[in-house]
């Protein structure tokens, strides 16, 4: 894989761009066609940055859940594989486009470069947001046991974490139910890596929304469930 850019070249920022808004203005609308999202515990994102955000994995609509729900100042960086996402060509071109990413590098354990960009993110007042199962969920409605590495990013900067609850976006279909609930920020302060990490598992396992196959037709389900 090519060598990831300099920290001090990689487009992080708490402002968001013109491509970044250009698709917020396009895909909110378009999302809110494909999709029926319940969100709830908007109050509890802090109004500025920096901040780190945690949720549950299932999905691509994750992603888009939070980049359409979050504010659009500051503007909320997603941790990204390149080498995964450039075999998904829309994907990619929105990432690259919006430059709200921040490029991991799984060849090499304990990435420093992903450190640096992370920290210069946070330290400019930026969001990050992080899925710490570090791969998608057992189930709906389950949790793997998290990566402390987003407990590592706030013990340091003092960022709070908000953690995110998702349910119904392993499988989506038109006109899906996606619920989102946001909890209250954990404050880094007299915390260890290790502690923190425990306490925002518990957290998130607390706002995993209860789950139930609704049932009925299910349009477009295959398509949309491998759109991404």
């Amino acid at each position: 894989m090519a060598a990831l850019p300099p920290a001090d070249l990689l487009p992080v920022s708490p402002r968001a761009n013109l491509p970044y808004r250009l698709v917020r203005f396009g895909a909110v609308p378009l999302a809110h066609v494909l999709f029926r999202f319940d969100v709830s515990g908007r109050e509890n994102v802090p109004r500025r940055g920096p901040y780190i955000v945690i949720a549950n994995h299932l999905g691509w609509v994750d992603w888009v859940s939070l980049l359409l729900h979050f504010p659009i100042e500051p503007r909320v960086h997603f941790l990204g594989d390149p080498e995964g996402l450039v075999k998904r060509p829309v994907e990619w071109y929105l990432v690259r486009a919006t430059g709200g990413y921040v490029p991991v590098d799984r060849s090499h354990h304990g990435d420093s470069a992903l450190y640096r960009h992370v920290d210069r993110c946070l330290e400019l007042g930026g969001a990050i947001a992080i899925f710490p199962e570090g791969n998608y969920g057992p189930a709906e409605g389950g949790l793997l046991p998290l990566h402390k590495g987003f407990a590592h990013f706030a013990v340091k900067s003092g960022a709070p974490v908000v953690p995110v609850g998702l349910a119904g976006t392993r499988e989506v279909w038109l006109g899906k139910r996606i619920e989102m609930r946001i909890g209250e920020p954990i404050e880094p302060a007299g915390e260890t890596p290790e502690s923190l990490t425990a306490k925002a598992e518990e957290r998130l396992r607390a706002l995993l929304p209860a789950y139930a196959d609704p049932g009925g037709r299910q349009l477009l389900r295959n398509w949309l469930t491998h759109l991404f």
